[in-house]
């Protein structure tokens, strides 16, 4: 695992000394979270981006459906 460090204003270390939190857990999730939405926004960008090179078909399945049932 690799380290991180964050520097915080005193006044704040000595609030979050106050609050009973693993507070690098929760940076480590809030981090993670954040990688995440990321990687989710980014996958989101890629199918977008194929997406709008494709064209749209013309097939209409009410038409095919249709058809079947006044061949019966």
């Amino acid at each position: 695992m690799s380290v991180v460090s964050v520097r915080v204003p005193k006044e704040l270390k000595e609030k979050m000394s106050r609050v009973q939190e693993d507070w690098a857990g929760y940076l480590r999730h809030m981090i993670e979270r954040r990688i995440h939405q990321h990687e989710i926004l980014e996958a989101s960008r890629r199918i977008d981006e194929i997406r709008s090179k494709t064209t749209r078909g013309a097939y209409l399945a009410a038409e095919s459906v249709r058809r079947d049932r006044d061949r019966a």
